[in-house]
């Protein structure tokens, strides 16, 4: 048996908590979160601590960091410090620099280090990814996910925003995406942004979109926006272009923009090749909470059979860099140069 503490009971906390609730290899030895927030029944029984240090002092096998971005990486190393595995939500860390950081915990500690990149546990989302690989490069990604969020969802963002911008927040998933695909190291990366709320800090953005050039000629395009101006015309594209074809989900705009489950959902895949087109069914697809599970089942299961991480720790670390490059580039307003090209 794990002995489990999750740090952190926004919508991705309870998700993870309730995952571990539910698997019969882990128990709970507490849950964090610095103020009072309701919980599900199943979780009412556990002990609640206010600190992260308090939680630490159970001395647990496995943390699970689902707290905002700017207390994941010193969260991460002092919890592999303590003897834990980790489980961190994405983004790994708020600069590059942190991340590298802990990842050389991870490995100077031997410690697991999974980060929660939900999209590598969803059958559709392998698939495509297995589909567009077999084209062969290189490649044009076209990817958005823009979400006209309200109320509680526009809540929601306005307190990431305090500390992460949209581009950073959701592009590490898609970038992610672009990476296994690819195999490339990105060289170049050219962003541009957006302010389109008084109700956010002046100094941050609620749109934004990049380029990203990699070594192999592979170019990407990714876009993100939140709050209630967004349009919900082609809010979620999903387009992968080679010289031998495309590959693109068909399904992507159905449904409201800010359902955290429609983000997941590929429906259909459509491979299109020269010689003509398949249309892939992808039915019975999980949920939120169904990936979720599968997350933490991989996790756990990390643990128990030794499983290499080092690649998965390797692509975290890389797609945040492009991620963040691209923030710096649309507050620069200059092109951020990530690795000069092979000649």
């Amino acid at each position: 048996m794990i002995r489990v503490l999750i740090a952190g009971l926004g919508n991705m906390g309870l998700s993870h908590a309730l995952a571990h609730h539910e698997n019969p290899h882990s128990e709970i030895v507490g849950l964090v979160n610095r103020s009072d927030v309701d919980l599900p029944d199943a979780l009412q029984g556990y002990p609640r601590y206010a600190t992260f240090e308090e939680g630490l002092a159970l001395e647990p096998d496995l943390v699970v960091v689902a707290t905002y971005t700017d207390s994941h990486a010193d969260f991460a190393c002092a919890a592999m410090e303590k003897g834990a595995h980790v489980f961190v939500e994405k983004p790994l860390a708020m600069t590059v620099e942190d991340a590298r950081r802990v990842v050389a915990t991870a490995k100077r500690l031997g410690r697991k280090l999974v980060v929660g990149y939900i999209l590598r546990h969803h059958p559709s989302w392998m698939r495509l990814i297995d589909e567009a690989r077999g084209l062969g490069g290189p490649y044009v990604f076209r990817l958005n996910l823009n979400q006209q969020s309200s109320g509680a969802e526009w809540d929601t963002h306005k307190a990431l925003m305090q500390t992460t911008s949209p581009i950073v927040d959701c592009g590490v998933h898609y970038v992610d995406v672009m990476c296994q695909i690819t195999d490339a190291d990105p060289i170049r990366v050219h962003g541009m942004g957006l302010r389109l709320s008084d109700e956010i800090a002046e100094d941050m953005y609620n749109y934004g979109q990049f380029q990203v050039v990699f070594e192999d000629g592979s170019v990407g395009w990714y876009e993100a926006g939140w709050g209630p101006m967004m349009s919900e015309t082609a809010f979620f594209v999903k387009d992968i272009i080679s010289p031998s074809g495309a590959v693109s989900i068909t399904d992507g705009n159905k449904g409201a923009s800010a359902d955290i489950d429609g983000h997941t959902k590929v429906g259909g895949i459509l491979v299109h090749r020269t010689s003509g087109d398949q249309l892939i069914e992808m039915p019975d697809e999980p949920g939120h909470q169904e990936l979720c599970d599968a997350e933490q089942a991989y996790m756990l299961n990390a643990i128990r059979d030794d499983v290499d991480l080092t690649r998965h720790m390797n692509d975290a670390v890389q797609s945040l860099a492009i991620c963040l490059a691209a923030d710096e580039s649309i507050r620069s307003g200059q092109p951020v140069i990530l690795k000069e090209p092979n000649r």
